[in-house]
Parts: structure tokens; sequence; C-alpha cells
């Protein structure tokens, strides 16, 4: 049985345990790890149970790409621009607390995701949906997403797949090749992972399955991403009642 036939079955009785009659909530962004779970959620649902939310924030330079994969796996989707609400909340916030550091830059940069995930909430609870989470393994040992934000969701089929194997899954359910091998971006920043990032997925996938790696200096700020950020993969810590 190949990879994504698994994940497709994985995907089936998540529902069956977890609401055999609802809708699978997604949103599309365009690139590989959306394009991949929403071909997924399709083989494992049928295309009537699956619903595509894009969400611009303003112009999207590359929304061509999230129509195309709508329209290819022929499934219903939504519009939602985020501008307007990101705008009011972040000029709001500006205002009240006019802070002028490298925290204010981080923090305009994971609104959009936290506004997009409270948007596909609000759209699961009105339809009978279950929020899709779209991270990969890859992005998830190095902390690469936001936290409340594109890291949430209510099951998450390819959390446990470097970016390489998503790839691989992307080329087994034969979506388009642009949408596989599209470069990754967050979409806010305006530059690509990897530049964000400083090193390549290749490395990093090879660092993560292998413990391979031939510069010790990208070994030492991946094992220091890899521990800053555990805290946005683990369950929340919460005090027992006798003190442990």
């Amino acid at each position: 049985m190949k990879e994504s036939e698994k994940v497709i079955e994985w995907i089936k009785q998540y529902f069956k345990d977890n609401g055999k009659d609802c809708n699978a909530i997604i949103g599309i962004s365009g690139g590989c790890d959306s394009s991949v779970t929403a071909a997924l959620l399709v083989k494992a649902l049928g295309k009537d149970r699956v619903i595509g939310v894009l969400m611009p924030n303003g112009d999207q330079y590359d929304i061509d790409c999230s129509y195309q994969l709508v329209k290819f796996l022929d499934i219903k989707y939504y519009v939602i621009n985020i501008n307007k609400p990101y705008l009011e909340l972040t000029n709001e916030i500006d205002t009240k607390l006019k802070i002028d550091s490298k925290s204010y830059d981080i923090y305009r940069t994971n609104t959009p995701s936290r506004l997009r995930m409270a948007t596909l909430y609000g759209i699961s609870g009105l339809l009978n949906g279950r929020v899709a989470n779209t991270c990969n393994l890859s992005e998830d040992y190095v902390g690469y997403s936001t936290k409340f934000g594109d890291s949430a969701g209510d099951f998450s089929p390819i959390s446990n797949f470097t970016k390489t194997e998503v790839r691989e899954l992307g080329e087994e359910l034969g979506l388009p090749k642009n949408l596989i091998y599209k470069v990754p971006e967050d979409g806010m920043s305006f530059k690509s992972d990897e530049e964000k990032l400083g090193f390549t997925y290749e490395v990093l996938d090879k660092y993560i399955r292998t413990g391979e790696i031939d510069d010790l200096k990208i070994k030492e700020k991946i094992d220091k991403m890899h521990l800053a950020n555990l805290h946005k993969i683990q369950l929340m810590p919460s005090y027992k009642k006798d003190g442990k």
C-alpha cells in the first residue's frame, strides 16, 4: 500500500471516530502542504465534504495557485479577504502600545495566520466542520509556524512527513507539478522559507531522518530552534492539584 493510501485510511478513521457526517475545512494557500492535504481529504471523504477557504490579506500575488488547486480538485471554496480586520486590529494595537522593536515585526507577521485560523474555525462552526492542520514535520521541528495560527487544527494528516516526503505524497496523488514544487514561503514576509530559515529543507530533512549534517553551524542552529519551539507542538502545561 502506498503511503498516501495509508494516510487516506487514517483520515477516514478520524472522521468515523470524530464526526462521521462532518465536513473537512481547509485553508488553501496554493503551496505544497495545503495542496497535498486537500487532495488527501478529497480521496478520503469525496469532494463534496471538503471545503476550501482562500484567505488573502489584501492582494495575494500568487493566489492563482490557490484557484488552480480548488478547480483541479473540483471542491467548493470561499474567498475571505482578511485585510480589513487585519488592518483594524493591528492599527488599534499599534495606537495603544506604540512599540518599536523586533517583537513588533514578529507580531505583524504572525497576526494574519491567527486571523486565518479564526476564520477557518468560524466557517467550521457554521458548516459542521473539522479544521485540517497543514503543517509538516520539517516546519514543526524548527518551530516554523505560528502558535494558534497555522499550527492549530482538529487533525493533522501530514505532520509526520518532512517537506521532501510531502512532495512525494503529491507525486503519488498526481497533483500538478507547479503546486508540488512551488517555492515554500509564509505569504507574509515576502521571503522564501529557506531564506528565512538560513538552510534548505533538503539539509533539514536529511538531518531529521538520519541525524547526518555536514555544516556544524547549521546543526547548532537547527538544534537551538527545535528546543526553543517545542512549546508549539507540545500540550499546554497545566498545574496538577498534587502540585506536580
